[in-house]
């Protein structure tokens, strides 16, 4: 319901222009950003504060046009000072980290597998000889610990740089190392951007290939500021097949296009299980709508990863199944992946 108003409100706003940059509002306007929720709309444009008084009858006439969307009951509109975010000021970027390659692995929701694959992801591209580093960064929900197998806390090194804990050859970083696995995170934004920047500049890296980062479900604040604070080269989106988890997939691919970011593709993830019993495949949550969302949003397909309780098993254990069973099926589509997107 929520992606529908959005598309009704856009189809709106297509027909207004910002009054500096004359720039339709329309979806290819990086500067503007609209959250619906209930039927009460969030509406931000992105502006030079100095140009603040430019844009007082542009919010009145928006505000009017708006109000004859059905179901549409309530907007708020403003207008932010967000520091520039194009590719001319990516080098000013805040979060600094000597990597190759910096991708974020990222979902709409919670609970589609995305930690389980940011882990055995890294795994695969350690297998093809990258020097590779992991940063947890679901502030709320650490999972890198566990699925890793680590429970030690980082050192500090002479130049009081936390000392990234080594596993399988990977680096690894996680708030998890710092608080106890019961403890919540219960932390407002500047708290989580503080830990956020200390886990990038305070964390002695090296030289990476790749350095992957376990993003927080959503596309929230912590989200759109790593995206837009790290020189990121890319980003995988994990989702599952039924329509409900493809509506936030599909916000997640929006945020990282608003902000500059390629979605490097698409995982398919718990897309079919394969009964131990009968030996048949079963495809429980739908079958092949992910992949019909990257033809259409013009991204690459990286796969099909089933449901697999081994996987869980080690998951839980902390051995990533691409060390644990190698030769197993599910072990060699990440591999797959991975060797696809070394190649991109």
């Amino acid at each position: 319901m929520s992606e529908q108003l959005i598309s009704t409100i856009f189809e709106k706003l297509k027909n207004f222009h910002d009054p500096i940059s004359n720039k339709a509002l329309d979806r290819n306007n990086l500067a503007l950003n609209i959250v619906c929720k209930d039927g009460h709309a969030n509406i931000s444009l992105n502006i030079d504060p100095k140009n603040e008084y430019k844009y007082k009858d542009l919010s009145i006439d928006l505000n009017n046009a708006l109000k004859e969307i059905r179901g549409l009951l309530s907007v708020n509109i403003v207008f932010t000072a967000e520091k520039n975010t194009t590719i001319q000021n990516k080098e000013k970027r805040r979060f600094q980290i000597n990597a190759k390659n910096i991708i974020a692995i990222a979902s709409g929701k919670g609970g589609v597998g995305k930690s389980t694959f940011a882990v055995n992801f890294a795994v695969a591209l350690k297998k093809i000889n990258k020097n590779v580093g992991i940063l947890d960064a679901d502030i709320y929900g650490p999972s890198v610990p566990r699925m890793m197998g680590i429970n030690e806390k980082p050192k500090a090194n002479e130049n009081k740089k936390l000392i990234p804990l080594e596993k399988y050859g990977i680096k690894c970083m996680s708030i998890g190392f710092l608080i106890g696995e019961d403890t919540p995170t219960i932390w407002r934004g500047p708290m989580i951007m503080k830990a956020l920047e200390q886990m990038f500049n305070g964390v002695e890296w090296g030289e990476l290939d790749y350095l992957i980062i376990d993003l927080p479900p959503g596309t929230g604040d912590a989200q759109i500021t790593l995206a837009q604070s790290s020189k990121l080269s890319g980003s995988i989106i994990i989702s599952t097949p039924q329509d409900i988890a493809l509506i936030d997939a599909r916000k997640a691919i929006n945020m990282f296009n608003r902000v500059n970011v390629s979605v490097l593709g698409i995982v398919e993830n718990m897309s079919y299980f394969i009964c131990s019993n009968c030996n048949e495949r079963h495809e429980i949550f739908s079958y092949g709508s992910v992949k019909k969302e990257a033809e259409k949003y013009k991204t690459n397909f990286l796969g099909e990863l089933p449901l697999d309780k081994n996987l869980r098993i080690h998951s839980d254990e902390g051995h990533p199944i691409c060390l644990s069973d190698p030769e197993s099926n599910i072990a060699k589509k990440y591999l797959e992946i991975a060797n696809k997107i070394n190649k991109i």
